[in-house]
């Protein structure tokens, strides 16, 4: 079944190769990627950030190992915002994980292998209780892959907001005395993963919208002004590519929603 498409298609997403090298290290702060030499590498990128993240997959598995990290990103990214069968999203995540873990053993160095491996994982967990997953060693493997690809690469912004969503989640969900002696989740911990990632990508709306997710989470109602602040930031970005609109409109949706 086909995946289905970007819905706020723009021709300012459509980057050529040129356009990309240009603009490359505006859209991937995130990730900390380092610009492609391969033409058909290139290709795949430029369907990744135009929207077309089913093509980006493809041409990116089709070149193998090193084709991966774009076709991991497309296929999260397309799960996360665009899938709404709640079984596929899981499979696609699932297949990510194995991909990456194939990664991980051939290219042991690649930050990509180990960021996208928490991200399937935190995912993939969350279609069981949260409580479910850290008795399962979940939470412990998606930590290990974060702190791997900050070693790795440390200025992946993604990384870090990633660490702050671990933090956060679990002290909501088992509070900060079990959370901290258990897990090794602390509040002022989180809040600096995310203040890191904003530093390292303040263009980031996703990065806004995981922090005014964090406070909650850290100290509930007396943070939402705050929280609410960070989601019109996140509202008013201009978008330089498809996942980044959505970034934008999952902000838009949140303050509408209020």
């Amino acid at each position: 079944m086909a995946w289905k498409k970007f819905p706020y298609s723009d021709p300012s997403y459509v980057y050529t190769a040129s356009s990309l090298k240009k603009t490359w290290a505006r859209l991937h702060a995130g990730d900390d990627e380092s610009f492609p030499q391969d033409v058909a590498l290139i290709d795949a990128w430029i369907a990744f950030h135009s929207g077309d993240f089913e093509k980006a997959m493809k041409l990116g598995l089709a070149l193998g190992l090193v084709g991966y990290p774009v076709a991991n990103k497309a296929t999260c990214i397309h799960a996360n915002y665009l899938e709404k069968s709640e079984k596929k999203k899981f499979s696609l995540y699932e297949e990510v994980v194995t991909r990456c873990e194939e990664q991980q053993a051939e290219r042991p160095k690649e930050a990509s292998a180990y960021y996208w491996h928490a991200f399937a994982l935190g995912r993939a967990a969350q279609g069981i209780s949260i409580i479910e997953a850290l008795s399962q060693g979940i939470g412990g493997k998606v930590k290990k892959s974060l702190d791997m690809t900050i070693k790795l690469a440390p200025k992946h912004a993604d990384a870090y907001i990633a660490l702050g969503v671990y933090h956060a989640e679990i002290i909501d969900k088992v509070g900060a005395l079990i959370g901290g002696l258990t897990y090794g989740a602390n509040k002022n911990e989180g809040i600096t993963m995310f203040k890191k990632a904003l530093a390292l990508n303040p263009d980031s709306a996703i990065a806004r919208i995981e922090y005014a997710n964090g406070l909650i989470m850290f100290e509930g109602k007396k943070k939402m002004e705050d929280a609410i602040a960070l989601y019109q930031e996140a509202a008013s970005f201009e978008a330089k590519d498809a996942m980044e609109r959505l970034d934008v409109q999952k902000a838009i949706d949140e303050l509408n929603d209020d």
